[in-house]
């Protein structure tokens, strides 16, 4: 039986096997330090953007048919932080996945999915488990939020567009690229999700000598470090 997405006590049943995609192999390899072997979790290579994301992760959840499904899904890497809510190497994890440039431009500005009927552009993200693993996150000395994550194709790289994006989608505290096409997948198959980005640098100006990658690797390590405990694994 797959973990209850709606229930919200600490009676719930925990997942017993769960995916991780990341995008590159420096997020993967941080996500596997951190976990140090637990058993039921798994790690796999999503690609970098959307598409790739759920393309993969689709495939992944796919091969898993007939033998051991998995029970929760979840979107994990490094990402830009809006500035004043999500600093260099902090933790967020998201409340929402929002694919915040899959609409339409209009004459009054953008409209997402939902605003053109075709659908949503926002997924819920599982509130009690990432409740409680930003919690552990906190108790574990790093700063940490939960707050809407949001997903582009196209990265953001002027002070104009991350404005745009703040008002837009009030308190989004992340962006990184394959969050909303790893929990569509999930989604699909009526999977609990989840998304965590490690800060490495603000949402704004692209500035890449100024980045935290190996900071933002650390954090994200520490965070998963955690993740066992959380899941009751």
């Amino acid at each position: 039986m797959n973990y209850d997405n709606n229930s919200k006590n600490n009676n719930s049943p925990r997942p017993r096997r769960v995916l991780i995609m990341t995008a590159v192999e420096a997020e993967r390899d941080a996500v596997l330090r951190g976990l140090n072997g637990a058993p039921g979790i798994e790690v796999r290579l999503a690609g970098v953007g959307p598409i790739a994301a759920a393309a993969n992760t689709a495939a992944t959840l796919a091969s898993a048919d007939g033998a051991k499904p998995y029970d929760l899904v979840i979107s994990a890497g490094i990402g830009g932080g809006f500035i004043g809510i999500a600093d260099i190497g902090s933790i967020v994890i998201a409340t929402d996945i929002i694919a915040a440039d899959l609409g339409a431009e209009s004459p009054e500005g953008f409209l997402s999915l939902d605003e053109l009927g075709f659908g949503s552009s926002r997924l819920k993200a599982d509130e009690h488990l990432s409740s409680q693993w930003a919690q552990a996150v906190l108790k574990s000395g790093l700063a940490a939020c939960t707050a809407p994550v949001l997903t582009l194709s196209t990265v953001t790289g002027s002070a104009a567009t991350a404005e745009h994006l703040s008002h837009r989608i009030p308190g989004a505290a992340a962006e990184g690229m394959e969050g909303y096409g790893v929990a569509l997948a999930a989604h699909h198959r009526n999977l609990p999700v989840m998304e965590i980005r490690a800060i490495s640098n603000p949402v704004g100006p692209r500035q890449r000598e100024l980045w935290k990658i190996g900071d933002a690797l650390l954090a994200l390590e520490r965070a998963c470090s955690l993740l066992p405990e959380v899941l009751e694994l």
